[in-house]
């Protein structure tokens, strides 16, 4: 089962790490900025990131507004992700909150 995180809750882990962050939203609006050291995660990468991650690192999954992320933290949660986390408030309230930590590849 997945549990909700709080930005402040996920900076913390972040200042603590190791922690997989992956942003399930469009390419373009990843691109146009994201969660820094975030990767995107879509139906073309799921695969590799299940076969290839660290189960037993938490992992937090980002999308605009934390509503989608919860479906995705769930599956991640039931292939075998020990602390999988949604993103309460999403990308949305995450760039208010630490817009220093947002990197972009424009």
């Amino acid at each position: 089962m997945f549990q909700r995180i709080s930005p402040q809750q996920l900076k913390e882990k972040i200042d603590n790490g190791p922690i997989t962050i992956v942003d399930v939203r469009d390419a373009n609006s990843y691109f146009d900025g994201h969660i820094s050291n975030a990767s995107l995660l879509d139906n073309n990468n799921v695969a590799h990131l299940i076969a290839n991650a660290d189960h037993n690192q938490a992992i937090v999954v980002c999308c605009y507004h934390g509503n989608s992320s919860q479906g995705a933290a769930q599956y991640l949660a039931e292939q075998g992700f020990k602390d999988a986390y949604s993103l309460d408030g999403g990308f949305e309230v995450w760039k208010i909150a630490f817009p220093d930590l947002i990197e972009s590849n424009v």
